[in-house]
């Protein structure tokens, strides 16, 4: 640990194993300035930094990377390119904005660690004058938005690996149901799943999804290069613009684990490895937006205008190879399920564990789980269709979750403003286009 000086001057700074943390910017009387955050935080359970970083790929990796083709495919396959490596960056620099915010908060208000929407109620409360009054609400829109976006997610998770399971079931039987129905016999399955309580047990089931994940990749990339690639020029390169909104949300949706980094974070043994360089984020997120660039760039390439909602449904179904894909992925995505829903419930039990007496607490809590799960059973039974559920998602809640001093010539200001502005387009105009997207689907239904 060195001791460094900031860009503001009296401004302490330590370096710890590349993350760099002003102690105070504004001090005030009672500021302890060698308060160290991280010494002060108390897990039962704490997380190792492969641990962390095999939940941050699973968050990442899900459902939403098997959907890219048909993101690229509303995109155009050179636009699509160059916007997903762009999407990828934005998120990634936001995340460590965002990380950064609440070291520095935790240092102020000499706090182990903050929530999201707690962050964003200090943040407000500690802020401009003006600002104090919405601190509590800002707190509100942060937690209501990041439990739309991982329910959302967990909605998804369930279409998806009904979808997959139905297609397979389909091949070798001569039953014909309802997507509906294998939706609904998931429900006893993912119950059973979410008795789970915390992240280090949840560790194990990321490995084995990221393990899945990483061997349906590998047979998708047999799939896609066993034939000679299609002319490239037969494959548009920038797609109509009424299109793109729905490769925005996607994008976005895919990148979903923006939702859990701060989770993550507070539950590392050595937080101080999240963020730096190198580090446990840029790690992550590089290894993801690789991943997420190269399949749906090759993906749209190969199956152009018949891309389907997930890579893996253009899979021949004739083939037992190719039919182990989409079992591996249906079981890793359903493995995930556990992670994202853990932020959503903890967030809804914290705020309203103190209706319930001791001894009905615990019978409460797992009331609570039923309850919610049930609910993205029921949302995903209602709106069966993949690819514009996720580009809704996305577009709606992941957009919208999106320092002292402005710098020289405010560039900062300029860039954050920039920051907002592209958040709100997505917001607004995906929203919209998804919502046409999501009534035609249900009308083909």
């Amino acid at each position: 640990m060195i001791d460094q000086n900031s860009d503001k001057i009296e401004v302490p700074v330590k370096v710890v194993l590349g993350s760099q943390l002003p102690l105070c910017v504004d001090p005030v009387h009672d500021e302890n300035p060698d308060y160290n955050p991280f010494e002060h935080r108390r897990l039962e359970h704490p997380t190792t930094n492969a641990e962390t970083l095999a939940h941050l790929l699973k968050g990442s990796l899900g459902s939403g990377i098997l959907a890219m083709p048909l993101a690229f495919a509303h995109a155009g396959l050179w636009f699509g390119l160059g916007a997903m490596i762009f999407v990828g960056f934005i998120c990634t620099y936001c995340v460590h904005i965002l990380i950064k915010c609440e070291h520095i908060m935790c240092r102020r208000t000499q706090t182990p660690s903050f929530g999201y929407a707690e962050l964003a109620t200090s943040v407000f409360a500690n802020g401009p004058g003006i600002l104090h009054r919405w601190s509590r609400f800002a707190g509100l829109v942060i937690n209501t938005f990041i439990v739309m976006t991982l329910f959302g997610c967990c909605c998804v998770y369930n279409v998806f690996v009904a979808t997959n399971v139905k297609q397979v079931v389909e091949h070798y039987t001569d039953f014909d149901y309802n997507l509906r129905w294998y939706i609904l016999l998931m429900l006893p399955f993912l119950i059973l799943l979410n008795l789970i309580r915390d992240l280090k047990s949840m560790a194990v089931f990321s490995v084995v999804a990221n393990i899945f994940v990483s061997l349906c990749l590998v047979v998708t990339a047999y799939y896609i290069f066993r034939d000679d690639l299609p002319v490239v020029t037969d494959r548009i390169a920038m797609a109509n613009c009424t299109k793109m909104p729905i490769f925005f949300g996607t994008a976005v949706f895919a990148l979903e684990a923006i939702g859990v980094v701060m989770t993550l974070e507070n539950n590392m043994k050595t937080p101080q490895n999240f963020i730096g360089c190198p580090s446990v984020l840029n790690t992550g997120m590089l290894v993801v937006v690789i991943l997420y660039t190269t399949v749906g760039f090759f993906g749209y390439w190969k199956y152009g205008d018949d891309t389907a909602g997930s890579i893996t449904l253009n899979l021949p179904t004739e083939e037992i190879l190719a039919q182990s894909v989409k079992l591996m992925i249906a079981i890793a995505i359903f493995l995930t399920y556990c992670l994202q829903f853990y932020v959503p419930m903890n967030i809804t039990w914290i705020n309203i564990r103190d209706k319930f007496s001791e001894n009905n607490k615990q019978l409460a809590e797992y009331a609570t789980r039923f309850l919610l799960i049930t609910s993205t059973v029921v949302l995903a039974i209602a709106i069966p269709t993949i690819g514009p559920f996720m580009s809704l998602i996305g577009a709606v809640c992941v957009s919208t979750l999106g320092r002292p001093g402005f710098g020289t010539l405010k560039w900062i200001l300029v860039k954050d403003v920039l920051l907002i502005l592209f958040g709100v387009a997505g917001f607004v105009i995906g929203t919209y286009v998804s919502v046409l997207e999501i009534d035609e689907s249900l009308t083909r239904l």
